[in-house]
């Protein structure tokens, strides 16, 4: 027998065993693309990489407007229940004051008023509510973001007894925009019509306002702030 018979039978044989070898583990996630061009191929690989998480949505004076002219279009709720240690009342929002009624009902569903207080009552005037000196307010306010709402005072509405509006913000702002994290409630009987054209009446109370009455009733200390804290325990959507 020739050397060449020998070999050939050798040379197949080590080459089964070789492609019968298991091959080594790839434990990196790659994406591999292969081109060929003429007698050359190149090999690239991508690792995949996890795509950043999306930053959160917060409202800015930039986008505040549009975002709220869009929330209040298919808007079909308009009440609001509030819960105190006193009981409970509801107010009904306006439909034509849209703005700072989708707003309004926007913070309610984020929860932001729950935990906020009652900071500022003025005898046979208001009660203001949607602050607190608790940490826990600046940080929702902080999270859903920076924005004012600009007033809506033409649609007929006037501050009579049981309206709740919203105060203008404290910074210096000559175009009485609107703070709108907070709320007041007229208790002046029969209003507080003084306020017509400064701020804007949104909704009004539709039941309990005895509950209202009390509010306005507690002692009050420096800066009408209640001597006995008086938060909000629930606020929520009425569907």
């Amino acid at each position: 027998m020739c050397l060449r018979e020998i070999w050939l039978p050798l040379a197949v044989a080590a080459m089964l065993l070789l492609g019968c070898k298991d091959s080594p583990k790839n434990t990196k996630v790659t994406e591999t693309v292969v081109t060929t061009a003429a007698d050359t191929t190149v090999v690239q690989e991508n690792t995949k990489i996890n795509p950043e998480p999306e930053e959160a949505f917060k409202l800015t004076e930039d986008n505040a407007i549009d975002f709220f002219f869009n929330y209040q279009q298919d808007l079909k709720a308009d009440k609001v229940k509030i819960t105190t240690r006193f009981g409970s009342f509801t107010v009904e929002l306006y439909d034509n004051v849209p703005y700072h009624k989708a707003n309004f009902i926007y913070l309610t569903r984020k929860g932001y008023f729950k935990d906020t207080q009652f900071h500022r009552v003025v005898k046979d005037f208001i009660i203001q509510g949607g602050n607190s000196d608790d940490a826990i307010t600046g940080k929702k306010r902080s999270d859903i973001g920076r924005y004012l709402l600009p007033p809506d005072t033409r649609k007929g509405h006037r501050h009579h007894r049981g309206t709740i509006s919203m105060p203008s913000s404290e910074i210096d702002n000559p175009h009485m925009l609107a703070s709108p994290f907070e709320f007041f409630i007229v208790v002046t009987d029969p209003g507080s019509y003084h306020l017509d054209g400064d701020f804007t009446p949104f909704g009004r109370v539709v039941e309990g306002m005895d509950v209202v009455d009390k509010i306005n009733s507690q002692p009050i200390g420096k800066g009408d702030w209640p001597v006995q804290n008086t938060y909000i325990q629930d606020a929520v959507v009425v569907e």
